[in-house]
């Protein structure tokens, strides 16, 4: 039986609030049961440091309500899609039993993001099958799972989406768990290199993404994602 609802998965701290907290804060709301789990520190970030970044992620994470939170230390900039990660992830996927994996975009503009991407789709496959051993915390032999879907939220690029979530409500509280990273983003009053993500542009467009996603539902907010894998639905009445 699954025991999380949704397992939300960044390749760094900020990934996540950044593409899906909206989503993540309305389920929340719900009663439903959401893990966090960071691939790596963001260690090679040029603003902060890894232990900064720590801090900051645990700070969103409260915004958002979410108890738990790990990072798995993988190296920024150099994990693999290989199998000594791919076995570490199963691992947790077997722990946490989701229902729902959110993860990274397929393609985008940092590098880590497509390979994160893949690597936890391929893990969650990977995940169901018996014949790959994995142990858990206490030393047992973990029983296979796998996801029942997979979804990738949408970063830097205008990726069109699949689907869009109504976050109608939450907007506030994706932007304020996103603002949480202060050394990431816009800080009039910083002395840090600019980065692309450091301009008041771009912590503008996070809420305009989201505004402009919901004018296309008809909503006063949304988050997009993409699937790999067709979406069936009951009745052709099952909309917003």
């Amino acid at each position: 039986m699954k025991t999380t609802d949704i397992l939300a998965i960044g390749a760094h701290p900020d990934d996540i609030e950044l593409g899906c907290a909206g989503t993540l804060a309305k389920a929340i709301s719900a009663g439903k049961k959401v893990v966090a789990i960071d691939l790596t520190q963001g260690e090679l970030g040029t603003r902060g440091s890894a232990a900064l970044r720590l801090e900051e992620a645990a700070a969103a994470a409260s915004l958002l309500g979410i108890e738990t939170r790990e990072n798995m230390g993988f190296r920024d900039g150099f994990f693999q899609n290989d199998e000594a990660h791919q076995k570490a992830l199963i691992q947790k996927i077997r722990t946490y039993r989701p229902d729902v994996v959110l993860c990274n975009a397929q393609t985008d503009r940092h590098i880590d993001h497509g390979r994160a991407s893949d690597l936890v789709h391929d893990a969650c496959f990977l995940s169901g099958l018996e014949k790959i051993e994995t142990i858990d915390s206490s030393g047992q032999n973990q029983l296979p799972w796998r996801p029942r879907y997979v979804f990738h939220y949408i970063q830097w690029y205008d990726i069109t989406p699949h689907f869009i979530v109504d976050i109608s409500g939450f907007l506030d509280t994706k932007l304020a768990a996103v603002k949480a990273y202060s050394s990431q983003f816009y800080d009039p009053d910083s002395t840090d290199a600019n980065t692309p993500i450091s301009s008041k542009n771009f912590i503008d467009s996070v809420g305009y993404r989201a505004e402009n996603l919901g004018r296309l539902i008809g909503r006063e907010a949304g988050e997009g994602f993409t699937t790999r894998q067709p979406l069936g639905i009951g009745m052709l009445t099952d909309w917003l």
